[in-house]
């Protein structure tokens, strides 16, 4: 399974992308940050997010697209800009046909440290540690993107799971009806 994180951001959205199985080593295909000028009218950098996602879809072709859920902050202008730039990963891979998982901060944490209430510097040192890097990510959009990703590949299975007995039970309880 090949995935594409994002860790939605107007000013610099980080991008990440990984590859593997749950239960088996994974690897890093590539990672970085799309940035939009903080100068610039909020239609031109929303355009800027959606180029550079656009060519990392292109150059890395996910199989999952997983985006970071966006949640109230006390910085109102901070989330308006964070949901903006997740509705544009959402919608490039949308329009693809490409599956967008949306997971929380606590889950990235849970899923790649052990603990929800992780702090940065331990996300990216397990980011390092799990994907066998030489040093930990930067800036930490860019490790917070990988954690996204493993996350997706790690919990994939366990939710298509439920999806597939939310599915059958539907279909069973409407022959019933």
């Amino acid at each position: 399974m090949r995935v594409l994180g994002v860790d939605p951001g107007l000013t610099r959205c980080g991008v990440g992308v990984v590859e593997g199985v749950a239960g088996r080593p994974l690897t890093m295909r590539g990672v970085g940050v799309v940035r939009s000028p903080a100068d610039a009218d909020l239609g031109h950098r929303l355009v800027a997010i959606e180029q550079g996602i656009e060519q990392w879809l292109d150059e890395h072709h996910p199989e999952f697209v997983a985006v970071e859920r966006v949640f109230s902050q006390h910085n109102v202008r901070t989330v308006m800009g964070t949901a903006q730039a997740s509705a544009v990963a959402m919608l490039c891979a949308s329009r693809r046909g490409i599956p967008v998982a949306l997971h929380t901060p606590s889950e990235v944490k849970a899923a790649v440290t052990g603990s929800g209430r992780a702090d940065k510097a331990q996300v990216g040192a397990m980011v390092t540690r799990l994907l066998r890097l030489d040093a930990p990510p930067k800036p930490a959009d860019a490790a917070d993107a990988l954690a996204l990703a493993i996350c997706h590949i790690w919990r994939a299975p366990a939710q298509n799971r439920l999806q597939q007995a939310v599915a059958a039970h539907h279909a069973t309880k409407g022959r019933t009806a």
